[in-house]
């Protein structure tokens, strides 16, 4: 006489196991937190710190024309460097086909005043209506109140 088992299947699991999107995600979030830094628009100067700054969201869209003044005097329209007397026909051609006339200059605390003034010359010449000069909040210092006399 020979005993035949039936074995039973386990009942089918109705959660969801969501340890691996979870971890798919972490890992989606590290390499957006590394990359993100690298994707600076422009050249990286730095820039005049104000205390009052007025915000431009139009310079963070990707079709805003911005020229930037390095410290030693280059000049760079988004991130190709040319001299400051060949900008004016660039931006003509930019801007031929836009109904606002826009640009942002992005200045080198450090640069020279004569470039910038050549840099907003030549973009008055080119037809711009507007200027922006981009500059970065002040940091408070730890006592709470601003440096004043700089």
């Amino acid at each position: 006489m020979s005993v035949i088992m039936k074995l039973k299947a386990p009942p089918p699991v109705a959660d969801i196991n969501v340890t691996p999107m979870v971890d798919v995600m972490l890992v989606l979030l590290i390499i957006f937190m590394v990359i993100t830094p690298m994707l600076s628009k422009g050249i990286s100067v730095d820039m005049v710190k104000t205390v009052n700054p007025v915000t431009m969201q139009a310079a963070d869209k990707s079709d805003a024309i911005i020229v930037a003044v390095t410290r030693d005097g280059k000049t760079y329209l988004g991130t190709t460097q040319m001299a400051a007397d060949q900008i004016p026909g660039k931006v003509k051609d930019i801007l031929s086909s836009r109904l606002d006339k826009m640009c942002y200059i992005r200045a080198d605390s450090r640069a020279r005043y004569e470039k910038v003034v050549d840099v907003v010359n030549n973009l008055r010449a080119a037809g711009v209506d507007q200027l922006g000069l981009l500059t970065e909040q002040q940091q408070k210092r730890p006592g709470g109140a601003a440096p004043t006399g700089q």
